[in-house]
């Protein structure tokens, strides 16, 4: 079963989502505040955590990168707060996805099931990729990126924007364009959600993301890969 961990401090709410979870099939587990999740995480090894930013102790914003140091899971976080300011800050510290309180547990659980689908699809079997002299490496099975042979954590959309990217080299993506064909119709995030992620896997992969030599803009249209394959 997909174990699943939610990080709510409102009690009530936790129950929902936990109660929903579980009617589609997930094995849910369940913390109030952020030391304890943050204690928890490496024993349980969740495939998926639901988090929520304002917690008592360690903030929600502290565990995902905290978490994003030693793992890629998917993380989708739950706000308050419906500033695009504050999504986007929430998406560059490595979440795959938010959801605006109040929300329909709806929602979340499709949300839920999308993220584990694309995630899903990046775990099929494949070549691996490799440019600039094997500067950089792109393994589809195996799910990592290597930069200069050592290992690059990606958020599972980072990805699968970055893969979708690399398969079309010099292909002119417009930000909608990659939302179809790295995250799928039923993302349910906004087209600006894309400049997030391409300004995360840029300082990941570039060695100088200022002066990207793989993920460049096309100004106006959108992105381009432009690393040169093996």
């Amino acid at each position: 079963m997909t174990k699943i961990l939610v990080v709510d401090d409102e009690v009530n709410l936790l129950e929902v989502i936990k109660d929903y979870l579980q009617k589609e099939g997930y094995d849910v587990f369940t913390s109030v505040n952020g030391e304890e999740a943050y204690r928890l995480f490496p024993l349980l090894k969740p495939d998926f955590l639901i988090l929520d930013l304002m917690l008592p102790g360690l903030s929600g914003e502290e565990i995902c990168r905290l978490i994003r140091r030693e793992s890629n899971v998917p993380v989708l976080m739950l706000t308050a707060k419906n500033a695009e300011e504050d999504r986007i800050n929430g998406l560059a510290l490595g979440a795959d996805d938010y959801l605006v309180k109040p929300f329909s547990p709806r929602e979340l659980v499709m949300r839920v099931k999308a993220i584990l689908r694309r995630t899903a699809r990046n775990n099929l079997a494949g070549p691996v990729l490799s440019f600039n002299s094997g500067d950089l490496e792109i393994n589809e099975e195996e799910h990592t990126v290597r930069k200069k042979g050592q290992e690059v954590r990606l958020t599972p959309n980072e990805f699968s924007i970055l893969l979708t990217l690399a398969k079309n080299t010099n292909r002119t993506f417009s930000r909608t364009q990659l939302i179809d064909s790295a995250l799928g119709f039923d993302f349910a995030g906004y087209e600006r959600t894309i400049d997030t992620h391409v300004k995360n896997i840029r300082q990941k992969i570039e060695d100088d993301y200022k002066e990207p030599l793989y993920v460049t803009t096309v100004y106006g249209i959108g992105y381009k890969f432009t690393g040169e394959r093996l």
